[in-house]
């Protein structure tokens, strides 16, 4: 995810971490004696917009409590964090507890900076919604905890929808798109704002499909875009981009699709709630007019696929604190932090029954359906490379839009996308 797009909603697709740095505790040690863990500090460094500050106050208040250490929260900026992360857990007193996007949590994992928080997942983490969850999960093991995540809806003009006689949001895909070709038929709107690079919906409509954008070839991984699975998400992203006017070779950033959906005379865009903001900011006036409805599914029961970009809490293996890290967690992922953080952040919790503190944020009750069906890039460190400009993904889809078809589009990229999977990391 773009760190421009991620801290405005204060989700992580990149690095970053909420640490607990292991200074000396006094006794050198980590079990519980008769005051608790007294005269220890865990430091936990979040990023700014992770967590409001009433929500670090009322959990340090319960970690102290309980715990009898001290907890001290350090916040952190975007820019640099992931040499930040690095350096600091390879060094003799790394971060205790951290942050870490969930896309990225893989990359740590393999080199060894990760403690293994099975007994965690064990004791507080059974009904951790499966979708969100997976992406702590590397070589089977329990390297973190899902946090918080967020996923992209369907902003639409209220205006323009009752202008074409649409009474009702679509709840599948295909009255999805007849409404926005009432909409160009009845209107003079453009019926919907979707660049040909909009990759990360594409990657939610692979997920749709059941497909992968790897698989296996050996002990390697290599470019899986040739699947008729992901030709089928592609043949669906090029069905509703015909509808639009938008450029095929640029992404949702070029032009900023919020600016062009507040002129006012766009239908709906597919993106992150808060790019309402940009609209709004362009033209105050179409507040009042903007609507959200969950990208909707082939059919009725199951949203599409949507790409989720969120965070992970983990421990460093190098800690000297991992028993107090863990007894941090406890608190910081307990029901009732968990949903406070939901609540406060407008963020979707780790647990799917924990969505009743999304009651009233239209937005986050927008997204939440389709966390369960979701899923993000592939899960392996090698996947980081793949994603520098050019993006050889968005290439692939501007060459299906111009009229190759998928399986000539992924000839065409093959090559560059197994070079970067090839890359040592």
């Amino acid at each position: 995810m773009k760190r421009k797009l991620i801290s405005a909603i204060g989700v992580a697709g990149m690095m970053i971490s909420l640490a607990a740095c292991g200074g000396d505790n006094g006794d050198g040690g980590d079990k519980a004696g008769a005051d608790g863990y007294a005269g220890q500090t865990l430091t936990v460094w979040v990023m700014d917009g992770s967590s409001p500050d009433q929500w670090q106050k009322d959990v340090q208040a319960a970690f102290e409590k309980q715990t009898k250490a001290k907890v001290k929260f350090e916040v952190q900026q975007w820019n640099g964090i992931q040499q930040k992360l690095t350096t600091a857990l390879s060094e003799e007193n790394p971060p205790d507890v951290f942050e870490i996007g969930n896309t990225q949590t893989p990359a740590y994992a393999k080199t060894g900076g990760l403690a293994d928080l099975a007994d965690l997942k064990s004791e507080i983490g059974a009904d951790w919604t499966e979708s969100l969850n997976e992406s702590s999960i590397y070589d089977g093991k329990q390297y973190a905890a899902p946090w918080y995540f967020a996923n992209r809806v369907v902003l639409y003009n209220k205006k323009i929808w009752a202008e074409a006689g649409i009474k009702d949001t679509p709840k599948t895909r295909d009255e999805f798109y007849a409404d926005l070709k009432q909409i160009g038929e009845k209107t003079d709107a453009e019926p919907l704002y979707l660049p040909g690079q909009n990759w990360y919906h594409f990657v939610g409509l692979t997920i749709g499909e059941g497909a992968e954008l790897v698989k296996k070839d050996g002990d390697k991984y290599v470019s899986n875009l040739a699947d008729p699975k992901v030709a089928a998400a592609m043949e669906t992203y090029k069905k509703f981009q015909a509808l639009s006017k938008a450029p095929k070779d640029k992404d949702e950033a070029t032009p900023q699709q919020g600016e062009v959906f507040g002129k006012g005379n766009v239908g709906a865009f597919i993106g992150m709630g808060w790019e309402a903001g940009i609209a709004i900011k362009a033209n105050p006036k179409i507040e009042k007019e903007i609507g959200y409805f969950t990208i909707p599914g082939a059919t009725a029961d199951k949203p599409e696929g949507v790409f989720l970009g969120g965070s992970n809490l983990a421990v460093a293996a190098g800690s000297e604190k991992q028993e107090l890290a863990k007894e941090f967690l406890k608190i910081a992922l307990s029901d009732k932090y968990e949903g406070e953080l939901a609540k406060l952040n407008g963020v979707i919790p780790n647990k799917e029954a924990l969505q009743t503190n999304l009651k009233g944020n239209v937005v986050a009750e927008a997204a939440a359906p389709a966390a369960a069906g979701g899923g993000t890039t592939p899960l392996i460190p090698e996947w980081a490379a793949v994603e520098n400009a050019p993006n050889p993904i968005k290439t692939y889809m501007t060459a299906v839009l111009n009229g190759k078809s998928p399986a000539e589009a992924a000839a065409q990229v093959e090559d560059e996308f197994n070079k970067r999977l090839s890359q040592q990391q």
